[in-house]
């Protein structure tokens, strides 16, 4: 077993830790009615992209994601949370360090022993989350849970539908596809980034996402025969009948989105192996990008 796959798998033990464990962090991270914004580079940005909509959207206040290199220095937040499973990455280090004594920061990080300690005025340390993997997995869906849970968004459902998508095989033909799409609305657009990025970094596949209502809008034209489309949540009406009528698979379970991310590891482990790639080394790829001064 790769340590991917061995850490994709221990997801709902880790989620049902950091949702148990949120109470802890009540000091540390965003109080209702602070405006937020939420950092992260590659994976974690995806998650931030996901925290900030299911932060807004529950009323919570206003909150934004960037990329940890396009934070907007002219605007003014009440604390910026940043996301960091190695807590070196050299994005998010320069930028906490740039906002101290001006801006609140929390990081959320897997590893208590790196920069981003100091950097940021308030850390939550997830190390049972840690990974030795370069692919990230379990540490960007429980750093997600956390915030889920401390908006009171998070159930046990959400975690019994992981391990039924741990359990549940993928759809027949899946891995034999040649062009994958995932689709989000809302909180899920994140979620659609991300279940695309594993793709490129563990198979080499070629993968695109997009809010769901945008596929209409061009990329609908890709979707063939050789081609699948991957709901998460609810879609669109007629979206899903869009599709097959191109000829392309459409891909909806009905698990709770979170759950779905873990089938979009699944399939990017499978189709991987399909191809004769290991998983645990991605091309070109390290597990943390750090950058000479």
């Amino acid at each position: 077993m790769t340590h991917v796959e061995d850490e994709l798998a221990g997801q709902p033990d880790c989620w049902n830790r950091a949702a148990s464990e949120v109470s802890r962090y009540t000091g540390e991270l965003p109080t209702p009615g602070e405006r937020v914004a939420i950092v992260g580079c590659g994976t974690s940005f995806f998650m931030a992209q996901s925290a900030a909509a299911l932060r807004e959207s529950a009323g919570h206040g206003e909150t934004d994601a960037f990329a940890a290199s396009e934070f907007p220095h002219g605007r003014t937040y009440d604390h910026v949370v940043a996301l960091t499973r190695s807590g070196t990455t050299t994005e998010v280090v320069d930028l906490l360090t740039r906002l101290r004594g001006r801006t609140r920061t929390t990081a959320l990080t897997a590893d208590p022993n790196t920069p981003v300690m100091t950097a940021a005025d308030h850390t939550v340390v997830l190390d049972h989350a840690d990974e030795r993997s370069v692919v990230q997995t379990r540490f960007a869906t429980t750093a997600l849970t956390l915030l889920r849970a401390h908006l009171g968004l998070h159930t046990e459902a959400v975690v019994a539908d992981a391990r039924a998508a741990l359990a549940a095989p993928l759809p027949q033909g899946l891995v034999e596809r040649g062009q994958f799409t995932f689709l989000g609305r809302g909180w899920t657009v994140g979620l659609a980034n991300e279940a695309a990025l594993k793709m490129r970094e563990a198979a080499l596949a070629w993968t695109e996402a997009y809010p769901a209502t945008e596929y209409r809008h061009g990329p609908i034209s890709i979707t063939t025969e050789g081609a699948a489309t991957w709901m998460f949540g609810e879609p669109p009406e007629g979206l899903a009948e869009q599709v097959r009528a191109t000829g392309g698979l459409w891909v909806s379970t009905g698990l709770d989105p979170l759950a779905e991310l873990v089938r979009a590891q699944r399939l990017a482990v499978a189709l991987a192996a399909a191809r004769g790639l290991d998983p645990d080394r991605p091309r070109h790829l390290t597990r943390s990008v750090i950058l000479a001064p």
